[in-house]
């Protein structure tokens, strides 16, 4: 891949006479040959002494770029290893369809499994009595799970539910099961809610947990769904890695044809919600 980056036009090299700074110069120039295809997803960046050599540029300039990358979720460093360039974001639908990521990883056939690290009955949040329609601190079950989709850590959600609704979990294989497949065979069918997407950062705890680090860029999706009389089922809140999940909704005007709208974690959402 080296040898690709060896090739590159005139035109994707640091020019010293822009009003850019090389940096920025050189971090876009490596985003266009992972964009373009120079670049594959697993392929290997050359050394910082490499593209000090290619682009005639210091190492600070270097190291500048490869920092913005990271932080944009383009490439990952891996100690001892190098510099990866990282796997493509996927598009999930679950935040404008009532669906849960469960099904939305089944049916683009891949596999998830769940760590459950908490399930107990808890006197509700505020907000969360709230969103249940609950008296303040009456008891609710919740879950939190940390979901992996192919092995990889994918998000890290915590549900809270009634204790009516909470019961009927017992017995319940929730590492593999699906949380609404699980209440749709005690007869509770979820059929309308509200999702909000919202950009966030991750503390050290749900880093580590995702294997992201601290202060890195996820989606936070919070939910709540009701069933046919309108009685609320669930409210969850879930984050997504930044770096491998994007939000599609499809969105149509009238009769017209619907258009994609992608929604992604970038460095200027990130820095705002930081700065909450």
């Amino acid at each position: 891949m080296s040898a690709s980056l060896d090739d590159a036009a005139p035109s994707t090299r640091v020019d010293r006479r822009s009003a850019l700074p090389m940096y920025d110069q050189l971090q876009r120039a490596l985003l266009r040959s992972i964009e373009d295809g120079t670049l594959q997803p697993g392929d290997l960046l050359p050394g910082e002494h490499r593209l000090c050599e290619i682009h005639a540029v210091s190492r600070t300039v270097v190291r500048q770029a490869l920092g913005m990358l990271e932080h944009e979720g383009a490439i990952v460093r891996i100690k001892g290893k190098g510099t990866f360039v990282a796997p493509r974001k996927t598009s999930e639908h679950l935040a404008g369809q009532l669906m849960g990521l469960h099904e939305e990883v089944a049916a683009r056939g891949g596999t998830i499994t769940s760590d459950v690290l908490r399930h107990e009955t808890v006197p509700a949040p505020a907000h969360v009595a709230q969103q249940l329609a609950l008296a303040p601190e009456e008891d609710v079950t919740v879950l939190v799970r940390l979901r992996h989709v192919d092995g990889e850590p994918w998000s890290l959600s915590t549900t809270w539910l009634s204790p009516r609704l909470g019961a009927l979990l017992t017995g319940a294989d929730l590492h593999t099961a699906s949380l609404s497949r699980v209440l749709e065979a005690h007869g509770v069918r979820a059929v309308s809610g509200e999702r909000a997407v919202e950009a966030a950062m991750t503390d050290e705890g749900e880093g580590e947990l995702l294997q992201l680090g601290p202060q890195r860029p996820v989606l936070r999706l919070t939910s709540t769904t009701t069933d046919e009389a309108g009685r609320p089922i669930e409210h969850f809140v879930a984050l997504h890695r930044g770096d491998r999940s994007r939000f599609v909704f499809p969105v149509s005007r009238g009769p017209e044809a619907g258009h994609l709208l992608h929604l992604d974690v970038d460095r200027a959402a990130a820095d705002r919600a930081a700065a909450e």
